[in-house]
């Protein structure tokens, strides 16, 4: 296991689409394991596999609660709303405002292949739509409530 380099915002890995996982084998396990002692490291609370430069839908979540590893992540149910401060492991020194759903499902796969659904309320809804996001491209800073 090893902590990675977080890419920051401006790098355009950041931009891209990842790609679905469909190997679950020894590489994986350890891109997973990689990504959670650099989220542990970093002090973050979520990383997602583009911040590390591999564009692969795989995201490590851990809010205090434990550690939580989704393959392939789908939101299929969200409901409520929440608005609060984000920060990013990729976005140094700025946070803002963010409006997010204050429950969502997610349906994805672990680390195995093995289908599961985890659900979240409040901050770790929050935590799973902000890493999904980044599977598709898209940094909270896109989200940011602008001054009214």
């Amino acid at each position: 296991m090893a902590i990675r380099n977080v890419l920051k915002m401006g790098d355009s890995t950041l931009n891209k689409k990842s790609k679905e996982v469909v190997d679950f084998n020894e590489r994986l396990h350890l891109l997973l394991d990689d990504m959670a002692d650099t989220m542990y490291e970093s002090e973050g609370v979520g990383l997602a596999a583009p911040q590390v430069g591999m564009l692969r839908r795989a995201v490590v979540v851990d809010i205090g609660e434990g550690l939580i590893e989704l393959i392939n992540p789908v939101i299929v149910d969200s409901n409520g709303t929440q608005t609060d401060v984000e920060g990013c492991l990729s976005v140094e020194e700025f946070v803002g405002e963010v409006t997010r759903p204050n429950y969502v499902k997610v349906k994805a796969q672990d680390r195995y292949g093995k289908p599961i659904e985890v659900e979240g309320e409040g901050f770790l809804a929050r935590a799973f739509c902000h890493e999904i996001d980044h599977l598709d491209g898209i940094l909270f800073v896109e989200k940011v409530k602008k001054g009214e």
